[in-house]
């Protein structure tokens, strides 16, 4: 048998042991046989290189070094899922699910613990592979997916789509990897999920191929108007292309769901990997388009969380954290404990009333849990083991900056008010490059707080200065020319950004990320907003009377103007560049909302007019397009008949969606 036929049988055989064993967990075959075709193919492929393909079985082991991480956009966007806490959370889910289709099930499966990713295929071969990032855009991990031995190199047919899933690392494993890491004296990792996301983020693919990585696909990515199958069969279909999915029921009922969630539960411990909750979809996926999305998730799909575990541990000390408004959060310093795979030393205490109403006090015994499985929080005290301990007292003056604390409106929370505060001033410059803000790789809080305290970063402005400062900031210890020019290049990344992020990362107060896509989108550019008054910011959906102050005041201070003026100025972009259906039906058309709808709620839709690329404002102008206007429509209306502008009767705007 020639080279080039030999070559191709063993990477067919190869390829189906590997799936036996990675994604069915039956093998068929011994380590020893195994090792051997494989080192056959790999020398067959050194002799006859004209022969060796990206889809080999050899290139699973990797050896490919990066420089840095490309950042990848998300054709559709990354949701995540809302979360139920208890049973009521799961009936409510499905009351509101009930309120847009009456004939649907569900389909339940485990949460696994991982970090979300997508894989894009053409062809039937593997092409990209992207971690979620922020949702809108990721990083490229290609390198590292392809030595995923349950991730196929090409699928069962030449098709070209775009799968998500969960990247994880199971219990053996990783407790071999952290076996592995003792010996040779290195930190160990706190828990599978850490152990992963670490491995995936590796440069040198070598790395993340020792680590021994799986993952599960669960959803083929497809826009709500083209999809033909349940998510059933989706999962079965995704099966059959050769991918490894996670086990899922289907039900009929809500109490079904109920059952099989609270089940999954009381099981966790029986599964070879973490999971941390059950995922819940309805199954007739061409309702999802009908049932539509928050700005956050889809409302067809919700995550059942785990009920925190409880451990207790003591109150060694209670500290204050600044925060970038200047509010004052105090943190109770705890006795480390381990809960669900990872060390607590500290937990927030939220506000003085918090601990007052708990009683908490230094030196106390507490149960503490994970709010959400994230955020450490003090449960309860335990009185029965109280001894002496004195009763709480709030600080009065900041303490950064000495400046005597305010109470807010609702008298809640202390702050200080003080424009100079040190503390604020580097909460501030973290925020603004933190991931959900400005994404700006290598500018960490410890690299933040060393800048600023040797002068290089005091404000926004000085982050896209730091480039005057090169000469001097490779010569640190620490840091060097490749760290240093990799951080500059990510500075001059951020600046491109859409302008929802940069509006985040102002930090606004009440500000949140939602609220900026809503800002961002509205308006078109930060410098649109300079104008913006409360009343028509109070019409924007999202928008209450808080957020509109604010952001009025925000927008009237001249010295936040020239903050913006300034930065953009250094080249940072000011426009909303979402995503924008280039050929829906009102694509670059502004559409204002006025009166009742009988179909639509406001929000929905709003949203159906993004997903056709147009843009939805609050007050009519000459720049106005079409006014949609339902029941007992106001003001608006007659302002459009004035202007002439075409007005569209619900009626109208349905005709046009069935009309696409």
């Amino acid at each position: 048998m020639d080279a080039e036929k030999r070559i191709a049988e063993l990477k067919e055989k190869i390829n189906q042991y590997d799936y036996e064993y990675h994604v069915l967990d039956d093998p068929t075959i011994s380590d020893v046989e195994y090792d051997k075709l494989l080192n056959e193919l790999t020398q067959l492929e050194e002799d006859h290189p004209q022969y060796k393909r990206d889809d080999s079985p050899t290139q699973r082991v990797g050896g490919k070094v990066l420089d840095g991480f490309t950042k990848v956009e998300h054709s559709i966007p990354m949701m995540s899922l809302a979360n139920a806490f208890d049973e009521s959370d799961l009936r409510a889910f499905d009351e509101r699910v009930r309120k847009y289709v009456d004939d649907y099930s569900y389909v339940v499966e485990a949460k696994v613990d991982g970090l979300a990713a997508s894989l894009i295929y053409e062809e039937g071969k593997l092409v990209r592979a992207a971690t979620r990032g922020n949702g809108q855009v990721g990083e490229d991990i290609t390198h590292n997916a392809r030595t995923i031995k349950s991730v196929p190199l090409s699928l069962n047919k030449a098709v070209s789509l775009e799968v998500r899933g969960e990247i994880f690392m199971n219990r053996a494993a990783f407790m071999a990897l952290n076996e592995k890491r003792a010996k040779a004296e290195e930190p160990l990792f706190k828990n599978p999920r850490n152990a992963a996301a670490g491995s995936v983020r590796q440069l040198d693919s070598k790395i993340a191929a020792s680590r021994s990585l799986d993952m599960f696909i669960y959803s083929l990515v497809e826009r709500d108007d083209e999809v033909t199958m349940t998510q059933s069969e989706t999962i079965d279909y995704l099966k059959d292309l050769g991918f490894k999915t996670n086990p899922y029921q289907c039900f009929d009922s809500i109490d079904e769901v109920v059952e099989a969630s609270i089940a999954i539960e009381k099981n966790r411990h029986d599964y070879k990997y973490e999971i941390d909750g059950a995922v819940v979809k309805v199954n007739q996926k061409p309702l999802y388009k009908t049932i539509g999305y928050t700005a956050k998730s889809p409302k067809w799909a919700i995550a059942y969380k785990f009920k925190a575990e409880e451990v207790a541990t003591t109150i060694n000390a209670i500290k204050y954290q600044v925060g970038r408004t200047g509010q004052i959060t105090p943190v109770a310093v705890l006795e480390p404990v381990e809960i669900q795979g990872s060390t607590v030393s500290r937990a927030t205490l939220h506000n003085d009333r918090y601990i007052l109403d708990k009683d908490i006090r230094v030196g106390d015994d507490v149960l503490i849990r994970k709010a959400g499985d994230i955020i450490p929080e003090v449960v309860a005290v335990i009185e029965e083991r109280r001894d002496m301990q004195e009763p709480f007292t709030m600080i009065s003056h900041c303490p950064k900056c000495d400046t005597p604390l305010k109470r807010t409106e609702s008298k809640a929370d202390l702050y200080c008010d003080n424009p100079s505060c040190p503390a604020k001033k580097v909460e501030a410059l973290i925020h603004f490059a933190s991931r959900k803000a400005m994404n700006i790789e290598g500018l960490g809080n410890r690299i933040i707080e060393l800048f600023y305290n040797e002068g290089y970063l005091q404000d926004i402005r000085d982050i896209y200065t730091l480039q005057e400062h090169k000469d001097v900031l490779v010569t640190r210890a620490g840091f060097g020319q490749k760290s240093i020019e990799k951080l500059l290049k990510h500075i001059e990344s951020s600046k491109s950004n859409s302008a929802e992020l940069l509006l985040f990362g102002l930090g606004i107060r009440y500000v949140g990320e939602k609220v900026s896509r809503v800002l961002a989108m509205h308006y078109g550019s930060l410098f649109d907003m300079i104008e913006c008054k409360i009343e028509d910011l109070r019409a924007i959906d999202e928008v209450g009377d808080k957020i509109a102050q604010s952001v009025e005041a925000y927008f009237s201070n001249e010295e936040n103007i020239a903050l913006l003026r300034d930065l953009h100025d250094q080249g940072v972009n000011m426009k909303y560049k979402g995503h924008v259906n280039q050929s829906g039906i009102f694509t670059d058309k502004t559409i204002v909302l006025t009166g009742k709808l009988e179909h639509f709620t406001r929000d929905e839709a709003r949203e159906r007019i993004e997903a056709e690329g147009g843009k939805v404002t609050s007050s009519v102008s000459k720049k106005t397009d079409f006014v949609l206007a339902g029941e007992d429509a106001g003001s608006k209306l007659t302002k459009a008949q004035e202007l002439g502008v075409d007005v569209l009767t619900e009626e109208d705007f349905i005709n046009r969606l069935e009309s696409k």
